[in-house]
């Protein structure tokens, strides 16, 4: 008899006490393994370095200087060569912070702290970055969405072109996006292969075009 797969390892860092033990408790509760928790972005890069966890959730703004430390903790994760499943934390929808964390690759994301209180998001944003998926917060998405301009890629795509794309960039895996959009698999499958067509990107893994559809939606202006 097959026994289960081991629950995703996770690790906290964020140094608001009792915002980290919020997340845990929701992490938990979704059926995670909680490893770590932390108040630093460098605690979290050493936990990270021992090869311990699968995945973590770290605020943006912590200190020193309460800026961009969780940003700068995923940028020295990923010149370590991890690639754990990392999701950053904010205050605010800043596509400017959003379009850096996704710069850094596959397995990334980032979303609206208020996400703690809807826990089946969050979980199921840990475990689309763990699984080398991308998450942006839809409302960023919305954000980018007004702000495109006629002359930007985006606006080589159709109407439902553009649903699929932000569904994409929210973490939705093909067989989400049919049931969010009432469509059939296959039809959604049409879907992305059109929009990686529009948008130039060339053949590579699949996660890996995904992540950059998501950065030509995040860099549009």
């Amino acid at each position: 008899m097959e026994t289960d797969p081991r629950p995703l390892r996770v690790a906290i860092a964020d140094d608001a006490l009792l915002l980290r033990e919020g997340i845990a408790k929701v992490l938990v509760d979704g059926g995670l393994e909680l490893v770590a928790s932390v108040g630093t972005g460098a605690e979290l890069v050493e936990i990270a370095s021992r090869g311990d966890i699968d995945a973590a959730v770290l605020d943006i703004r912590m200190p020193p200087s309460y800026r961009d430390e969780g940003i700068l903790a995923l940028e020295e994760m990923r010149a370590q060569g991890s690639t754990i499943g990392v999701l950053l934390l904010s205050m605010y929808a800043t596509p400017e912070y959003a379009l850096r964390v996704m710069g850094t690759g596959s397995g990334t994301g980032y979303l609206l702290k208020e996400r703690v209180s809807e826990p089946q998001t969050l979980v199921r944003a840990v475990e689309t970055v763990a699984s080398g998926g991308s998450v942006v917060d839809p409302e960023v998405v919305e954000q980018l969405v007004q702000r495109t301009r006629a002359d930007d890629p985006l606006s080589r795509l159709t109407e439902r072109e553009r649903s699929v794309l932000e569904l994409m960039a929210q973490g939705y895996s093909n067989g989400g996006i049919a049931q969010a959009l009432f469509l059939g698999l296959k039809t959604v499958e049409t879907h992305v292969r059109s929009i990686l067509q529009k948008l130039d990107l060339e053949e590579s893994p699949e996660h890996h075009r995904r992540v950059l559809a998501v950065l030509t939606l995040l860099g549009a202006r």
